[in-house]
């Protein structure tokens, strides 16, 4: 589309996925609704089964108005600090990838067009991965293993990149680099992503929890976007180590986090425990005694 209405092609690419975009949300309004009970597409019965289902574990279901001391009990809880982090060491690898995966392909030797063509495997298996991890993440109930593995993954495949010193005499080590590196990226940040949905309890403090973690994981991004110049082509090993290097971090964070939660656990078992309390998933709660994140029978996913 070069040329039509006097612009360029690359200004209708985002034009034309803006006005895409567009359309969507307007859809969304339409459809998505805040809480069950105003789910138009429901019907009686199913409404009262999800708002039931909704409450006996989580408070998804209750309206709850905006309170700035849930802000500040957010702002001040190191956990959140840390889900912060956890998107943050992926975001530089994950916004640089998907922004230059293109220009390394076509730095590999292949043409501008061949180079478009030949990001779509890596994505697919990217996309394949995703849906695969977070299945099993969530059949096992556990978040921090497969943020971990995932990780991993990603490090192999910077190292691949990395350890290749002749991309364009070997393109084939790379573009296999390519594959890893997507395989991992994703299906950790997915999962990373959604971790503080699993526990912050509060719709405040779990709406600042996630506004947070977006705010400061995309200053990854910002760094990144600095890093794959030209002078550093084909090789680019400014760019790939700071991105292993990130990715090497995710996995020392996610630690972390898994520790912080797993004590935090222990800790409410043994008060538990101690209290004499119904081992936790056997009780029932009312909506109505639903205490959050500070209910001793409520444990955190890792």
């Amino acid at each position: 589309m070069r040329g039509v209405g006097g612009l360029n092609g690359w200004r209708w690419i985002f034009i034309i996925e803006g006005l895409l975009t567009v359309i969507v949300s307007l859809l969304a309004y339409r459809f998505i609704s805040n809480y069950p009970d105003t789910a138009a597409f429901l019907t009686p019965s199913e409404r009262t089964h999800v708002h039931a289902r909704l409450a006996a574990s989580t408070d998804a279901a209750r309206p709850e108005p905006f309170a700035w001391p849930a802000v500040a009990r957010a702002l001040a809880d190191p956990t959140s600090w840390l889900y912060c982090l956890a998107f943050h060491t992926l975001s530089l690898p994950l916004y640089t990838f998907s922004l230059f995966l293109p220009t390394i392909i076509a730095d590999l030797g292949f043409t501008a067009a061949r180079s478009q063509l030949l990001t779509v495997p890596p994505y697919a298996l990217a996309t394949a991965l995703t849906v695969l991890v977070a299945w099993q993440s969530e059949r096992a109930a556990r978040r921090a293993p497969f943020v971990i593995a995932s990780a991993l993954v990603g490090v192999v495949g910077y190292a691949i990149l990395l350890g290749n010193a002749d991309p364009t005499g070997r393109p084939g080590v790379s573009y296999a680099g390519t594959f890893f590196a997507a395989g991992g990226i994703y299906p950790a940040t997915a999962l990373a992503l959604s971790w503080p949905a699993d526990n912050v309890r509060g719709q405040t403090r779990r709406a600042t929890v996630n506004a947070m973690q977006i705010s400061v994981g995309n200053l990854g991004a910002v760094i990144g976007t600095q890093l794959y110049r030209p002078a550093t082509s084909p090789r680019y090993v400014l760019g790939h180590s700071f991105a292993l290097a990130y990715l090497a971090g995710n996995v020392v964070v996610t630690i972390a986090l898994w520790w912080v939660l797993s004590r935090e656990n222990k800790r409410r078992d043994e008060q538990a425990e101690k209290a004499g309390a119904l081992e936790h998933g056997t009780e029932e709660k009312d909506e109505v005694e639903w205490e959050g994140g500070e209910d001793p029978n409520w444990r955190y996913n890792i």
